[in-house]
């Protein structure tokens, strides 16, 4: 293993960077900056192109957060001129006081940020290091698994393999603070289309993860084989019949409903804005007794674990659902005074010209103790739901659709081998989550995709969790 390499672009301005904030602490009662520097690269091989591109998470500046008597103000940029910024964040902040005076829905905080004194630094590891991978030898084996994989499968008209490596450098800078860190991670995504030659095509998709570099290419072969065979199955798939069903859900299902269900009902910026339903429910029951539910940048090893967020507050592993009870939600610093609360460490932004939010990290359901087998024997009729495509929540009233891939139908405890493709599970947030009845052993998290405020500001997540059976409503 080798340690990543730090960024000279962020520590050769830190001395720079420390005199802005000396400089206008005369003016604002709080000043803080982060500094980020990640860069990367993403490879791509399909059947009918090769493609090398920048990582799709690089960015390269700073954000200033300052306070003056009456709110927060924030400014970026790239170049550090202590002068020409020290000038910038003043005319700003004073055009935001002026704004905030004449607004007839004035928010108060009652107090500043969290500020005590904390040095650290955290540089992690991996075995490629992302400065010196080689881009001709990774689109070679690329190319060599897509050759090697596509040829056993007559069906596929279409495989594409994509690798994103991802390293970030980020500092975080204020009175009392002085935090870096650097890490990297990396995504896989293998993408198959099918066609019977009869009109009908399919696709699915498998994606790997972790927070490594470019080794991850060796999960490649396999992942590139289940995509093609997960694809080839669905040619055969049915519709399902709409009804309420027993339902067991693999651990990337399981994790969205996780992500979907109580990840973005949990996040307390829209408890501030009385959009979530979440703050209705503190200390009471949502699930059953079998539901565990995690998030945070220290709960899990994937790629949102960070030792500080975009606020400079340490990641956290915060305990949402304890035994089906509503505990705790997750939380952004400037939410967390208004809420009058601590922040999670929850804070992240889509880049530093992006607002912070309250955001997820690493969201799953704790595993349990139950087998996969006992479950499918447990079920008279019912389907095994496996993968996804999309999901959506609605916050306020704890509505839900989560999308499969695919469903095996159960019958008589056993897989029949009939498949149904789309599934679509809707309904009520605590009915889902009240009716598990099972949870396997074995955590298994997934990080290939983005998540979004909405329908912008896109930041990586992870999530996962074990089997769970429950009962859904499945059209």
């Amino acid at each position: 293993m080798k340690k990543l390499n730090t960024s000279k672009f962020l520590l050769d301005n830190k001395s720079k960077l420390k005199e802005i904030i000396k400089n206008l602490e005369n003016d604002f009662k709080y000043v803080s900056i982060l500094g980020c520097d990640v860069d990367g690269a993403s490879y791509s091989v399909s059947t009918a192109s090769i493609a090398l591109n920048p990582s799709p998470d690089y960015q390269k500046g700073f954000v200033i957060r300052v306070y003056t008597d009456l709110g927060f103000s924030e400014y970026s940029f790239n170049e550090v001129n202590v002068e020409e910024v020290c000038k910038n964040v003043r005319k700003l902040a004073n055009e935001d006081r002026k704004k905030i005076v004449e607004s007839l829905n004035k928010v108060t905080y009652d107090r500043l940020p969290r500020d005590e004194e904390l040095t650290m630094e955290k540089i992690r590891e991996v075995e490629n290091l992302p400065d010196e991978d080689n881009p001709e030898e990774i689109i070679g084996k690329l190319q060599e698994i897509h050759d090697k994989v596509k040829s056993k499968h007559d069906k596929i008209v279409q495989l594409s393999l994509r690798l994103n490596i991802t390293q970030v450098n980020k500092i975080f800078l204020s009175k009392n603070r002085d935090l870096y860190q650097s890490y990297a991670y990396a995504t896989g995504f293998c993408m198959a289309v099918a066609n019977d030659g009869d009109k009908n095509t399919k696709v699915d998709f498998i994606s790997k993860s972790g927070l490594c570099g470019s080794e991850l290419i060796s999960e490649f072969e396999n992942a590139a084989e289940d995509a093609c065979r997960r694809t080839e199955e669905l040619l055969s798939a049915e519709k399902v019949i709409p009804g309420e069903y027993d339902i067991i859900c693999d651990p990337d299902f399981t994790g969205l409903i996780a992500h979907e269900a109580f990840g973005h009902g949990a996040e307390m910026d829209m408890y501030v804005k009385e959009r979530a339903k979440g703050v209705e429910y503190q200390d009471k029951r949502v699930a059953s007794d079998k539901i565990t539910m995690h998030d945070g940048a220290s709960a899990y090893d994937e790629v949102s674990s960070y030792l500080f967020d975009d606020e400079g507050n340490l990641g956290k592993d915060t305990v949402i659902i304890d035994k089906g009870i509503l505990r705790h939600g997750m939380c952004d610093e400037l939410s967390a005074i208004l809420l009058n609360t601590e922040s999670t460490g929850n804070g992240k932004r889509e880049s530093f010209k992006r607002k912070a939010y309250t955001r997820m990290t690493n969201t799953f359901f704790e595993a349990g103790e139950d087998s996969v087998e006992d479950m499918i024997k447990s079920i008279k009729k019912g389907y095994l739901l496996e993968g996804f495509s999309s999901g959506m929540e609605d916050p306020k009233n704890w509505g839900i659709q989560c999308v499969a891939m695919k469903g095996r139908e159960i019958v008589d405890g056993k897989l029949t081998g009939k498949i149904v493709s789309p599934v679509y599970l809707t309904g009520y947030v605590p009915d889902l989550l009240q009716s598990i009845t099972q949870v396997s052993d074995g955590l298994v998290l997934s990080g290939g995709g983005y998540c979004g405020k909405g329908w912008k500001e896109w930041v990586k997540t992870s999530t996962g969790g074990a089997y769970i059976k429950a009962k859904g409503i499945l059209s």
